[in-house]
């Protein structure tokens, strides 16, 4: 079976104030001061009624699934697979088309296995972009390696845009896969993932969307990408750790061989041959996340009853005060683009390093992150070892960003 999206209807403005109160994460205190939790990319917080669908689970329908005949294994069974059509809606596929993996790590590695070991090989070319995190990077390398294919790279311009002018050519030669993410996690550029995906189709080319930082901050629809894969994580989009999506297309994910082997991904088993069901659940060998799996579908209902296009509006929104007020601090460099970016901001000290100062904010209750963010080569090519950032999620206010430009002004004069 498959829900049906309803029509669209225009949402009233969201209370965002309001909206804080369903996370009471947000209401302490660190270091004695109020906690200003501006580290929404590494992971985001989780919602009252995400929390209270992990807590019904646990106390009343705790159960194996898809296993049993009494009542608290068919109350499970029920809840996990609502959950799957509640993603495949908030997706725009096919329930049949969305896996469950551990995290959008795990769901690249499913198909650079899975699709990968089928379909590339000796001196075939698999193309990925200069933006990638190192969990599109590193699956990709294995598989080149494996395989005796050759890497190949879309650029970036200087200010951390892809630079699309020599597509074409890149397309050239036995190219594979184009796998690419939606934003970066590092430098907050929104990549034209349609653009992206039409033009590999045009080439003959699979495509695969990390959609890690995307999938719960702006609209998402498949079968508008027309992308062959798509993959996110649950925990960046108001849902449990330890639980993300592999959507792809029903005809490539029945054409896969699976990538784990055990129980309930087999439709007959014996001695020496198996045999295997077909999409999803060929994928999704032993007992799953289940408790996760439906925590997950709570946080898309969540959101979607918000709006995604409010909730990337209100991004805009803080990123822009954000940059605007950080341009005003002396020695501090902002990475990425200026505009067409999400709601988060890399920056630099010419005073201090990253670890420095997110190790001060964080005395005065603002958590940001420091580092390469998993993705060494690109800060490497942009001429920096690490970086503070600060990124921002619907539950953040103006206020908080006042705030923390007031406590990096302290930190740049410290370090002066």
């Amino acid at each position: 079976m498959t829900l049906t999206p309803e029509p669209t209807l225009a949402k009233p403005q969201p209370d965002w104030e309001d909206l804080r109160m369903d996370f009471p994460i947000l209401n302490q205190e660190v270091n004695g001061h109020p906690l200003i939790y501006f580290d929404n990319a590494a992971t985001s917080q989780k919602p009252r009624a995400v929390i209270a669908a992990l807590v019904n689970y646990y106390e009343r329908d705790n159960s194996n699934v898809h296993r049993g005949l009494h009542a608290l294994s068919n109350r499970a069974t029920d809840a996990y697979e609502q959950a799957r059509l509640r993603l495949a809606t908030y997706l725009g596929a096919d329930e049949e088309e969305v896996i469950y993996t551990r995290g959008t790590t795990e769901a690249i590695n499913l198909v650079a296995r899975a699709w990968g070991d089928e379909n590339v090989g000796s001196g075939d070319v698999i193309l990925l972009t200069e933006l990638e995190h190192h969990s599109n990077l590193v699956p990709w390398q294995l598989l080149a390696k494996r395989t005796g294919a050759t890497l190949r790279y879309i650029p970036i311009t200087d200010d951390g845009r892809l630079n699309l002018d020599h597509l074409d050519a890149l397309f050239e030669g036995p190219v594979k896969i184009l796998s690419f993410s939606h934003i970066s996690n590092s430098l907050g550029t929104i990549n034209p993932a349609a653009e992206l995906c039409a033009r590999a189709k045009a080439a003959g080319v699979t495509t695969l969307v990390d959609a890690a930082q995307s999938a719960g901050h702006l609209p998402l629809n498949v079968r508008d990408l027309d992308c062959d894969f798509l993959v996110f994580s649950g925990h960046k989009m108001c849902g449990p750790t330890g639980i993300g999506i592999l959507y792809g297309k029903k005809a490539i994910l029945n054409a896969m061989p699976p990538f784990h082997g055990g129980g309930e991904m087999i439709s007959t088993a014996g001695y020496f041959e198996s045999h295997y069901k077909e999409s999803p659940y060929r994928f999704e060998a032993g007992t799953p996340a289940i408790c996760e799996a439906i925590g997950l579908g709570v946080a898309a209902e969540y959101i979607e009853a918000i709006g995604r296009e409010k909730i990337f509006a209100h991004d805009q929104d803080l990123v822009s005060e954000a940059m605007a007020r950080l341009e005003e601090i002396p020695g501090l460099r902002i990475l990425g683009p200026k505009e067409g970016r999400t709601g988060l901001v890399s920056f630099v000290m010419e005073s201090a390093h990253a670890h420095d100062i997110v190790s001060m904010a964080d005395q005065y209750g603002l958590a940001l992150r420091g580092g390469h963010h998993c993705t060494q080569p690109l800060l490497k090519k942009m001429g920096v070892p690490s970086s503070a950032r600060a990124s921002f999620y619907f539950y953040n206010t103006r206020d908080e960003v006042d705030r923390m430009v007031k406590i990096l002004i302290k930190i740049q004069k410290f370090f002066a």
